[in-house]
């Protein structure tokens, strides 16, 4: 899985079409770990999504935030990849400072997803910077 959001904005890039960025989205979801069925609570569940969507932060003594996620949908879960690439393990100033929106802008993903799904991802989007305080 890509680590930056620019490797993921570069990989992206290397598919001319729509069909090919799905697949690719999809790939990256199934290269997340599965969150414990335990932590799949309405506490942790992400308000704004048609898919179920749980996500946990914990925030570690060095003040970065470590986020577990899932979600029923494959392509939530790259969404979700898509989002960690961003966020994971950075501390709240750091994501504060991490515009994944510009990327999900540039790759396309804003106009060639479905207005539930795009929602969706703001929501998720909104649920970090909740649970960071942002």
């Amino acid at each position: 899985m890509p680590h930056t959001l620019t490797e993921l904005a570069d990989n992206f890039s290397l598919f001319s079409d729509w069909e090919e960025r799905y697949r690719y989205l999809i790939d990256l979801g199934r290269s997340l770990p599965h969150m414990d069925e335990v932590l799949k609570t309405d506490a942790h569940m992400v308000r704004g999504c048609t898919s179920k969507v749980w996500m946990i932060a914990v925030k570690r003594p060095d003040g970065t935030y470590h986020f577990e996620a899932d979600s029923d949908a494959h392509i939530v879960r790259g969404l979700i990849a898509l989002l960690l690439a961003g966020y994971q393990d950075k501390s709240a100033v750091e994501i504060a400072q991490t515009d994944v929106l510009a990327l999900f802008r540039e790759i396309g993903l804003e106009q060639h997803l479905s207005p539930n799904r795009r929602n969706g991802f703001y929501a998720m989007v909104e649920r970090i910077r909740a649970l960071t305080h942002i």
